[in-house]
C-alpha cells in the first residue's frame, strides 16, 4: 500500500487530493491546522483505516519531524509527499512589508522545502514529490509580491531535487494551478472585473475546479507518470498560454 502525504488537507485543492488519492487505493496522511476540517475528511471518507491525520503549524520548527514520524509510526513507510498548503490575498511589492513577506515565504516555501528534505531520506525508487505553484510561478501577475517569490522560489527547488534525487527514481514534479473554483472563489463570481480578468480572458472560458487539480496531483503519483520529472504541469484552461479575450470583452 502506497502512503501519501498531503499537506493542508482540510479543504480546497488539499482535500480534494486527499479524496482522489485514497480512491486509488493509496493511505493518506493529513495535515492541516484545523482539526475540525481534518476530522471533516475523515468522516468523508468513511473513517476508513487508510486515513491518518495531523493537526500541526507546518511553520513550526518541529514540524516536518512530527509529520514524517506520525506517518511512519501510522504506516511504516512514505512513498509520496504533496506540499499543498498555503496561503493567498497577496500584495504588490511596494505594498508588502517585512511581516508579510516573512510570513507568506515561510508558509510557501521554507515549511515545504524543510519538509522536503526531511522526507526525502525516506523515499525509494518510484516515489514522488508534488509540489503545489501558481500560474504567478509561470508568468508575471500584477499584485504577486512575496506569493510570486515563494512559489517560483518552489518551482525552482522542485527542479533541483528532481535533478538531485532523480538518479534514485525519486521523481519530482510541480503543478501550477489557475485562480481555481472554490467556495471563497464563488464568492466572487458576481464581481464582473474579477470574472473579465480570470474567466473572459481564458481560451476554455471557465475556471478549473479542485477536483480537476486534484487528479492532475494523483496523477504524477502514479505510476502512469513515471517518466515524468522535473516539470510543471499547468491546470488553468489555457490561461498562461494564450493572448485570449473573449468576444464580449473585445467588444468594450
Amino acid at each position: 500500500m502506497k502512503v501519501a502525504i498531503i499537506t493542508g488537507a482540510g479543504s480546497g485543492i488539499g482535500l480534494a487530493t486527499a479524496v482522489k488519492m485514497h480512491e486509488m487505493g493509496y493511505a493518506v496522511v493529513g495535515v492541516g491546522r484545523d482539526q475540525g476540517k481534518l476530522d471533516t475528511l475523515v468522516s468523508e471518507l468513511g473513517n476508513s483505516d487508510r486515513i491518518a491525520t495531523i493537526s500541526a503549524d507546518i511553520t513550526a520548527a518541529d514540524a516536518p519531524k512530527a509529520i514524517v514520524d506520525f506517518a511512519l509510526q501510522r504506516f511504516g513507510q512514505i512513498n509520496y509527499l504533496v506540499n499543498n498548503a498555503g496561503i493567498g490575498s497577496p500584495k504588490p511589492l511596494h505594498e508588502t512589508d517585512d511581516e508579510t513577506y516573512d510570513y507568506f515565504m515561510d508558509i510557501m516555501l521554507r515549511a515545504p522545502f524543510r519538509l522536503c528534505r526531511e522526507v526525502i531520506g525516506h523515499m525509494n525508487d518510484g516515489d514522488a514529490i508534488v509540489n503545489i505553484t501558481s500560474t504567478y510561478a509561470q508568468i508575471g501577475g500584477r499584485r504577486g509580491g512575496a506569493y510570486s517569490a515563494a512559489k517560483g522560489g518552489l518551482r525552482s527547488l522542485t527542479e533541483h531535487m528532481a535533478c538531485e534525487y532523480g538518479p534514485q527514481g525519486i521523481r519530482s514534479n510541480c503543478v501550477a494551478p489557475g485562480v481555481t473554483m472554490t467556495d471563497m472563489v464563488k464568492d466572487r463570481m458576481n464581481d464582473k472585473a474579477f470574472v473579465r480578468t480570470n474567466v473572459q480572458t481564458t481560451p476554455y472560458p471557465r475556471l478549473g475546479s479542485a477536483e480537476e487539480v486534484a487528479s492532475t496531483i494523483a496523477f504524477l503519483c502514479s505510476p502512469g507518470a513515471g517518466a515524468i520529472n522535473g516539470q510543471t504541469v499547468v491546470v488553468d484552461c489555457g490561461w498562461t498560454a494564450t493572448k485570449y479575450l473573449a468576444p464580449e470583452v473585445l467588444a468594450l
